[in-house]
């Protein structure tokens, strides 16, 4: 997958204007280095609420709050539209207030990498009144995470991370690969999105009866990426919301990532994890 680092460029993202904080704490074990993780986030349009100077729209936080988690915290939405109809309603909501109105005219959706957040993490962990990032996770898919846990005999009644689906052979076997009928490239592909791991699903079954999708979510990837030391992360790819591949495509071409999806790609042999 290629990166969307480029893309993010040319919008005029918020860049050196971003600090804060979103993963958990660091591990001393580096599976990967940082730049290829922050590779693999770049795949991951997440999206931002900002004014014309492209600062994002924050709020301050108590002052009790301020010595442990930083100064403000800012929304990061997993879906463009959602991150729109926010400020839509913050638009219908002027009329009541006009001292909304000269804030609320100038803001805007601003696409980020999801590897630009977590570099600002890693430029700026000891930074005291940093921004923080509350994530904003589909409720569709927090949903469908919820239902395949339950399903899976847990009793869970929230999933307070952004969930990823991963498609396996069996709960004990490993995870399973795509091939690129292009370049014939195996990868190891986590969904944003339910529907999609569901499609993958639909086609390993057939073959393999006791083949599921585990949910993980953001953070866990993060640290596995950190932490274990196995040759197979270098497959992983993070595949993209299908809202959010439709928005890559309105990219100019020489700036939007290679995204798997079922034209491109099918399931490969298992391979031992």
């Amino acid at each position: 997958m290629k990166s969307l680092v480029r893309w993010g460029a040319t919008l005029g993202l918020v860049g050196s204007t971003l600090l804060g904080t979103v993963f958990g704490a660091n591990l001393a074990v580096l599976a990967l280095s940082e730049q290829q993780i922050k590779e693999k986030l770049d795949s991951v349009p997440v999206y931002l609420i900002t004014n014309e100077k492209g600062l994002p729209l924050s709020r301050t936080l108590p002052q009790g709050q301020n010595a442990q988690k930083g100064g403000s915290v800012t929304g990061v939405y997993m879906s463009r539209q959602e991150a729109q109809a926010f400020i839509n309603e913050l638009k219908n909501a002027q009329g009541k207030d006009p001292k909304l109105s000269d804030m609320v005219k100038n803001l805007q959706v601003t696409p980020v990498p999801l590897g630009v957040i977590y570099q600002q993490l890693q430029q700026t962990k000891n930074q005291p009144n940093r921004l923080l990032f509350a994530f904003k996770p589909v409720d569709q898919e927090i949903q469908g995470a919820l239902e395949l846990l339950r399903q899976s005999g847990q009793q869970v009644n929230q999933f307070k991370s952004v969930p990823v689906f991963a498609v396996r052979f069996a709960p004990d076997k490993g995870y399973v690969p795509i091939k690129l009928t292009s370049d014939n490239q195996q990868l190891i592909p986590l969904f944003l999105s339910k529907q999609d791991a569901q499609g993958l699903l639909n086609q390993v079954k057939p073959k393999n009866p006791k083949a599921d999708i585990q949910v993980i979510d953001v953070d866990g990837v993060i640290k596995t990426l950190k932490d274990k030391n196995d040759p197979w992360l270098n497959q992983v790819v993070l595949v993209p919301s299908p809202e959010s591949r439709e928005y890559i495509k309105t990219l100019p071409r020489n700036n939007a990532p290679a995204t798997p999806n079922r034209s491109n790609s099918q399931p490969a042999k298992p391979q031992q994890r």
